[in-house]
């Protein structure tokens, strides 16, 4: 299985609403004007560390994750070179881009564009971000503003670029209107779309989140099985839910077939990410079996 939406830090330092975002303790983080728990209590001195993650990994038998980013943690390219460096075989990562120029993408894999946070939302005036992610050979994430709101560029960009992988995140914002806009985006052959965050949106449902299945019907049914990649937004979702917990809900699910489970947590991101062989990770029995 691959974790196509991850994040991690040393030390978060981040902006949310012009607020600063920061560690306090306990896994909690000042985000504004109020504290928030940002991580799993335990993780009481704040590090987000590809460790930790590594360890969760091969509890629940993932071989590869992609680390994208957010302003609300802080520039974290430095970190993530360091991650890819390290462990090439387990790590996708992405650079920043934060509206200062096209970012340095020497030791990445793709660029990540906080599209619903831009100051400038209209994406064509971004376009040298995609071009040189296309010169480059690497992919663009992107989680979209709401709804329709940038979906007419992003397709004039992705026609632009036809060879430039594109993969829009939190499963096109997926409980807000015309949420199904963003999906749609993915009947081009460069755009994926990736599930991250879909227990965020769907949290006031909870586990095992019907709903969210439903959803992912529904995009299979506008774009196909084929263009649909599982992500579980690690750490902030691990909050409410175990790392096992985002994904087996889906895994459980009679209404999707083995082969299209397959697909949506592996084949896609294989293909997308450019992943190659993973270690061999044995099966873990956890102490209430």
């Amino acid at each position: 299985m691959i974790d196509a939406h991850a994040h991690l830090w040393l030390k978060q330092n981040g902006v949310v609403d012009g607020l600063p975002v920061y560690d306090v303790g306990g896994g909690r983080s000042q985000f504004g004007r109020e504290i928030r728990q940002m991580l799993p209590p335990a993780m009481t001195d704040g590090v987000n560390s590809a460790e930790r993650l590594i360890a969760h990994m091969d509890f629940s038998r993932i071989g590869g994750a992609v680390i994208t980013q957010e302003y609300i943690d802080g520039n974290q390219d430095a970190y993530l070179r360091s991650v890819r460096a390290t462990y090439p075989d387990r790590f996708r990562v992405c650079a920043l881009y934060e509206e200062n120029g096209v970012p340095d993408t020497a030791g990445m894999d793709g660029i990540k564009i906080c599209g619903a946070r831009l100051q400038d939302p209209d994406l064509l005036r971004h376009a040298a971000v995609f071009e040189e992610a296309d010169r480059r050979g690497i992919f663009v994430g992107i989680d979209m503003a709401d709804g329709s709101l940038q979906t007419g560029a992003l397709r004039e960009l992705a026609c632009t670029y036809p060879s430039l992988r594109i993969a829009i995140g939190h499963f096109g914002m997926v409980t807000r209107p015309d949420w199904e806009e963003q999906i749609r985006l993915a009947r081009l052959p460069n755009v994926f779309i990736e599930s991250g965050g879909i227990t965020w949106l769907f949290n006031s449902e909870f586990y095992p989140y019907p709903s969210a299945v439903r959803a992912i019907l529904t995009a299979r049914d506008l774009c196909g099985m084929e263009k649909l990649m599982w992500g579980s937004d690690y750490p902030r979702t691990m909050t409410a839910v175990t790392y096992r917990m985002s994904w087996d809900f889906i895994d459980k699910s009679p209404l999707l077939t083995a082969e299209e489970k397959q697909l949506f947590f592996h084949e896609n991101a294989r293909g997308f990410y450019r992943f190659g062989t993973f270690p061999d990770l044995p099966v873990i029995h956890h102490m209430a079996e």
